[in-house]
């Protein structure tokens, strides 16, 4: 297991760089792709697993939780919320949007900084 020491010039969760991430693997997963229900449980794997791992590949002092959501565009529209106690100057938290034709998926990302 590698070594994580944070960077002097890191300071706290760097939401824009995780949202460009995300929406990369997400658009590596589903770009192209219509709604299909047999897909989901591989698709939502392969989306967190890669932000996963690319965002460990970044080697900041940080732990990661990923959640991924999947479904059919409808008229009943798709809503979610979280909420978060921790320490705002280090750690933060990075949502996902991304639609086609066909489905909405959401990506929240949480990180928690590792104080060494």
């Amino acid at each position: 297991m590698e070594d994580y020491h944070r960077h002097s010039d890191e300071t706290g969760f760097n939401a824009d760089e995780v949202h460009n991430i995300v929406k990369e693997c997400v658009d590596g997963v589903l770009g192209g792709e219509d709604y299909n229900q047999n897909n989901i449980n591989q698709w939502t794997a392969s989306i967190v697993e890669q932000s996963l791992t690319h965002l460990v590949k970044l080697g900041k002092a940080y732990k990661y939780i990923v959640t991924c959501a999947v479904v059919q565009r409808s008229a009943y529209g798709f809503h979610t919320a979280s909420s978060c106690f921790w320490d705002t100057t280090s750690d933060g938290t990075c949502t996902v949007r991304w639609e086609n034709r066909t489905m909405n998926c959401i990506v929240n990302v949480f990180g928690i900084a590792i104080v060494l």
